[in-house]
């Protein structure tokens, strides 16, 4: 059976460049006991030895208190038996994706539009990851949509919907109340 994302759920991003890169996996597992729910494992610079290896870690890390993706790497998904992938918005297609990892794996899908998210729910994507809300660092000069892309694609959105860029704890709830079911934030 899929897992089901919890909801409200609160999705934390790895970047190995804030803090201590020898203690991300236990700022994670930190993390994970604090509330987090999903995990998603974005270091798009390893290399997928190493990145499978921080993804076997984090599982054992995190056991069966979070939800594991893994950004983009379906490969890296399937070998660290984690529970699920997130494709970027012209990554592999929803389908291949599930041919790779089975039909018990959650896919996401990231969209900047509601165009997108309509073509991702018809790809069969599990959730979207809507950003970008709030001005961030992974995309400068980027103009942020705000929670108000969110609202426009929860009005006619049937899957669960992740808020990301830029959300913190101040601005979490905006995010939350436009419709989607969880926020990400980014490890510290």
């Amino acid at each position: 059976m899929r897992p089901r994302l919890p909801e409200p759920c609160l999705c934390l991003v790895t970047d190995r460049s804030i803090g201590e890169e020898a203690n991300l996996v236990s700022r994670v597992a930190d993390a994970v006991s604090g509330g987090v729910d999903l995990v998603q494992l974005r270091e798009k610079d390893l290399p997928g030895g190493r990145l499978l290896e921080l993804a076997s870690s984090l599982k054992e890390a995190i056991g069966g208190s979070a939800l594991l993706i893994i950004n983009e790497r379906v490969d890296v998904a399937v070998a660290c038996s984690a529970h699920g992938v997130q494709l970027g918005e012209e990554a592999l297609p929803v389908a291949a994706a599930r041919q790779m990892m089975g039909p018990h794996a959650l896919i996401a899908r990231s969209v900047h539009s509601a165009q997108g998210a309509s073509q991702a729910v018809a790809q069969g994507a599990d959730f979207l990851v809507v950003g970008t809300m709030y001005a961030t660092r992974s995309h400068l000069g980027v103009r942020p949509a705000g929670p108000g892309l969110v609202r426009r694609i929860a009005s006619t959105c049937p899957i669960p919907l992740i808020g990301i860029g830029g959300i913190n704890a101040s601005n979490a709830a905006e995010v939350l109340q436009a419709g989607a079911q969880a926020a990400t934030r980014v490890a510290p």
